[in-house]
């Protein structure tokens, strides 16, 4: 007999449900719910893809300034004086003579 009251309960909520969601009143505040729960979900699923962007782009910046940073290092070695002596005397390259050097203007 309980068991009988209870699904008969539970069906009376249902219709009384159903009722007030697509009663003239009801079905248009049900839809702005809809539509605002839906709409809050894509803008919260575009905020984390968002964020996952930002962060490759910061990890692309940082990796770049590393690699400046290695060039720059790279490039210095490359135009040290020692460096630049020993190349030269491997050449056999010297100290330019007076009459060698143009001046450009």
């Amino acid at each position: 007999m309980a068991q009988g009251r209870k699904s008969s309960s539970k069906f009376e909520l249902g219709q009384k449900l159903k009722e007030i969601i697509f009663s003239s009143q009801g079905f248009p505040i049900f839809l702005s719910f809809t539509t605002l729960a839906v709409l809050f979900v894509l803008f919260r699923m575009k905020n984390v893809e968002m964020d996952y962007k930002i962060s490759k782009s910061n990890r692309d910046i940082e990796k770049v300034l590393l690699d400046n940073k290695e060039l720059k290092a790279k490039n210095a070695r490359m135009l040290s004086t020692d460096k630049l002596r020993r190349l030269a005397s491997i050449h056999h390259l010297d100290q330019p003579k007076q009459d060698q050097i143009i001046v450009i203007p």
